[in-house]
């Protein structure tokens, strides 16, 4: 019996709380739409059970290492480059390394620390809802923006976080306050339906993904905060 229950709970991927408000409506729309029509009954039950998949949380096991810098979402690793930081995150106006991942509408949307550290300061900008995919997004979109101070050896340095809505999101979530304390892979925050999260990184940390790599939060190891050793390499196959 055991057994059972450890297989179903892994099976049955937990939901966040934040869809539960979406799940009661699908439900609701299931039921008067079967009422009358019993095929549009069914559509609203099959989107109900996707809006269950996408707002799942499914457990994730960290890698821990000093200077590693883990995924904040799950998605697609869709640019990596050297650029000037968003002003409103108020870090140096210095090039920074760039790691964007993009999150399509099935994949998980809870968004997780990528270092071990304190939130200095959280930053809301109002903005546009361009496809999250593109450069441009980073500036024109609505977004929201967390630095986090964190250590390499005996240096402080401070990270930048942004979640980036996009064309079919609209709504940014965070569940956490400048001054708080995290662990890396903790869940902060959420966006909903699809967008993009950006990591902004001391210029000489290594990159260890690829473009078009599929990372996964929490799980996924970005990049070495700790500059030197080769570049990795990737080919498609």
């Amino acid at each position: 019996m055991t057994d059972l229950f450890e297989t179903m709970r892994r099976v049955l991927v937990p939901i966040h709380k934040e869809g539960y408000p979406f799940i009661a409506i699908g439900i609701v729309l299931t039921v008067l739409a079967g009422s009358f029509v019993q095929a549009l009954g069914w559509i609203f039950f099959l989107l109900t059970l996707w809006v269950c998949y996408f707002f799942r949380d499914p457990e994730r096991v960290v890698p821990v290492g000093d200077g590693l810098v883990i995924s904040p979402a799950d998605g697609r690793v869709n640019l990596i480059s050297t650029v000037l930081p968003p002003l409103e995150l108020d870090l140096p106006a210095e090039p920074m390394l760039r790691i964007s991942v993009f999150m399509n509408v099935f994949d998980c949307h809870v968004n997780r620390v990528p270092v071990t550290g304190r939130i200095e300061q959280i930053h809301y900008t109002p903005g546009l809802f361009l496809n999250a995919e593109l450069d441009k997004a980073s500036e024109d979109n609505e977004r929201n923006g967390l630095v986090i101070t964190t250590t390499r050896g005996g240096e402080t340095l401070r990270i930048g976080v942004v979640q980036i809505a996009g064309l079919v999101a609209r709504r940014i979530v965070d569940w956490v306050k400048a001054g708080e304390s995290l662990t890396v892979g903790d869940r902060f925050g959420l966006i909903r339906f699809g967008s993009r999260v950006d990591v902004y990184l001391p210029a000489d940390a290594r990159v260890l993904v690829g473009l078009g790599q599929k990372a996964v939060a929490g799980e996924t190891v970005l990049a070495d905060l700790r500059a030197g050793g080769p570049v990795r390499q990737f080919r498609r196959i």
